[in-house]
């Protein structure tokens, strides 16, 4: 009788279906993006259900995609920290600065590049012509003091203008807030910030509004310096690596959408933030030379030595490829 019965046991077992011993990916994928066309690539991701699509085609149609807009990186890395977060579009500084933090935890790291964009620092003091003009009654906008990338371009700077060490000799007119309240605050001719480290298309409306520009991050920096990149964490790569793979694909897809045609993509993200300009308004600032939608890394090294020289990240890079993920090696990167 027991034999019969183990023999029935297992002739049960037989025909019972063979579950993979991997357990299942997440069931909701969470993206952080932020306000700007910067962030034009994940506007396109979201737009055309991209990530859903290629869910989809690797059989997770079941997966949910959520999009949270946040208003700086610091809420954006307390994210990835929280475990509320994985993928986010974010600056250079703060890429570099959670690299530092989850080195041997959740890991993060940049999938890619994902825009090269000059950052202007614009005022409407006539007065100021330099660095060296700005007072203690001067105000400057950003959207994070210290892990935002017109923080660090704010650094190079100071040490360009006052000497190696004098990265933090402005930090202390230095107001957090995001790009469209900065704008505003810098607008309004009785406001106490009268200066603002701004990117398109904030920058142009407002140079266009009668402020001037004291200083670019590419004059500061000699050349082009990566403004954001689309970052992950090695703890989600490596548990849900079809579910990555899936972002990845939406992500590259969006970035070859903008670059086959930029009055279509112009157009697309007016739709989308409307903002008060028209595409013949904004269309040249999207096409404009120091304007790339660009996968390459750009001016790692020399913005991670200031970091380090800060103290805002505790550990140097020993090369770009440090702070993304492997695939992103072939890059030609700097």
């Amino acid at each position: 009788m027991r034999h019969s019965a183990l023999g029935a046991l297992v002739a049960v077992g037989l025909l019972l279906p063979c579950h993979d011993a991997r357990p299942a990916e997440v069931a909701e994928i969470k993206l952080a993006t932020q306000n700007g066309s910067n962030y034009l690539p994940l506007t396109v991701m979201e737009r055309h259900n991209l990530i859903e699509t290629h869910l989809a085609a690797k059989g997770l149609g079941a997966s949910k995609v959520t999009w949270v807009r946040l208003a700086g990186p610091s809420a954006i890395i307390d994210g990835f920290l929280a475990g509320a977060l994985h993928f986010s579009g974010q600056g250079l500084p703060s890429t570099a600065l959670i690299w530092d933090r989850t080195r041997g935890g959740i890991g993060a790291r940049a999938v890619a590049a994902m825009e090269s964009n000059n950052i202007w620092l614009n005022t409407r003091n006539p007065s100021i012509k330099s660095l060296r003009d700005f007072t203690e009654k001067d105000r400057i906008a950003m959207p994070s003091i210290k892990t935002s990338s017109q923080a660090l371009f704010l650094w190079m700077a100071a040490e360009k203008e006052f000497g190696r060490g004098q990265w933090g000799k402005l930090d202390h007119l230095a107001i957090s807030l995001p790009h469209p309240e900065a704008m505003a605050a810098v607008l309004n001719p009785m406001g106490e910030i009268n200066a603002h480290a701004a990117t398109s298309p904030y920058a142009d409306i407002e140079k266009k509004a009668g402020l001037h520009s004291v200083t670019d991050q590419r004059a500061v920096a000699g050349g082009t310096v990566t403004g954001l990149n689309f970052v992950s964490t090695e703890k989600f790569r490596n548990e849900n690596p079809t579910s990555y793979a899936a972002v990845v694909a939406a992500y590259n897809e969006a970035m070859a959408w903008i670059n086959a045609d930029k009055k279509r993509a112009a157009q697309l993200y007016l739709d989308a933030s409307k903002e008060k300009m028209t595409l013949d308004e904004f269309y040249p600032i999207l096409t404009a030379p120091d304007y790339s939608f660009d996968t390459t890394p750009h001016g790692v090294m020399i913005s991670t030595d200031v970091m380090h020289r800060a103290g805002v990240i505790k550990t140097r890079p020993q090369s770009w490829k440090d702070l993304y993920f492997p695939e992103a090696h072939q890059l030609p990167g700097d």
